[in-house]
């Protein structure tokens, strides 16, 4: 089993951020950089760790932007895993995955016991394991610890 987290508007509040869009037009990673965490980090970060210890594995699977260069793309990838690193930095994915704004999400699932937390309706309806919306994450998390 594995646990994926998508993170813009799942675990970052991404579109919490004043003027997140004008700045995806300028291929400004800015939003990405300073996106506030969705949920109690510290305590999901507890709930991940224990479920680790579990032989539950852990992921994330993040869109990049919609109309991104190769060269933004590749900023946003690098923020995305240094925001990671800075918010939840005593968890140790087991799989990250940043990939092209649309990429079928549930090519990444490997069985029906797999959970994705998604805030995006169609990646959670297509999503051949379990989806879940984001504030079910740490019930979940719970449940599984």
């Amino acid at each position: 089993m594995t646990i994926y987290f998508d993170m813009d508007g799942t675990i970052a509040n991404f579109y919490g951020v004043d003027g997140w869009l004008d700045c995806l037009m300028a291929s400004d990673a800015h939003p990405y950089k300073v996106a506030k965490p969705l949920v109690n980090f510290a305590y999901m970060a507890r709930l991940l760790n224990k479920v680790q210890e579990k032989g539950i594995a852990i992921g994330i699977i993040s869109w990049l932007s919609k109309s991104g260069t190769n060269e933004f793309n590749d900023e946003v990838t690098r923020v995305k895993y240094e925001w990671l690193y800075k918010h939840l930095p005593s968890v140790r994915w087991d799989e990250v995955h940043i990939v092209k704004y649309g990429y079928d999400k549930f090519n990444f699932a490997k069985s029906a016991d797999d959970i994705l937390f998604d805030d995006e309706e169609k990646n959670r309806n297509d999503w051949t394991g379990i989806a879940k919306t984001p504030d079910e994450i740490l019930e979940t998390l719970k449940a599984l610890a």
